[in-house]
């Protein structure tokens, strides 16, 4: 099922990196910005996570908070967070339930992987209401972090 602009943003709770349970209701009154991405340790996951990491101040100025999402086991992303000294949390949805919900789950990725998140960006302000979503079927692909940005600031 997709997420458009304007719904409310399904609720979800999944494991961080560091084995703690992170609910989107803990960011009730901030804006979000929710990454999905493929997979850890592939080329153009680390590249998007590294530009998210080396510009999180761009992110904070607009009051957003980031969080990114794979189907990942949370062991994997403790190690990948820890390697490229990710400054926001990684969240496993290992059971791929949450990546359902947000209409961002390949039912085929390459080499027959099946279940593996879209890469996609959605910008979910202070009252969960979804204010971008941009979901990619092409994994080598960025989403449009302009527009991302440009969203953020609409809503300050």
């Amino acid at each position: 099922m997709a997420v458009n602009v304007g719904d409310k943003a399904p609720s979800f709770s999944l494991y961080s990196s560091d084995k703690k349970e992170v609910s989107l209701k803990d960011y009730e009154g901030k804006n979000v910005l929710l990454l999905f991405f493929p997979m850890a340790f592939t080329s153009v996951c680390t590249q998007e996570l590294c530009s998210m990491r080396d510009n999180i101040a761009d992110f904070n100025e607009v009051e957003a908070e980031v969080l990114a999402v794979s189907v990942d086991s949370p062991f994997t992303l403790d190690k990948f967070k820890q390697d490229q000294q990710f400054n926001f949390p990684l969240l496993s949805d290992f059971n791929k339930e949450v990546s359902r919900a947000y209409g961002t789950l390949y039912e085929e990725f390459v080499l027959g992987l099946r279940g593996v998140a879209k890469r996609s960006a959605f910008v979910i302000d202070k009252n969960g209401v979804v204010r971008y979503a941009e979901v990619l079927d092409s994994a080598g692909d960025l989403p449009n972090f302009e527009a991302v940005k440009e969203t953020l600031s609409k809503l300050n």
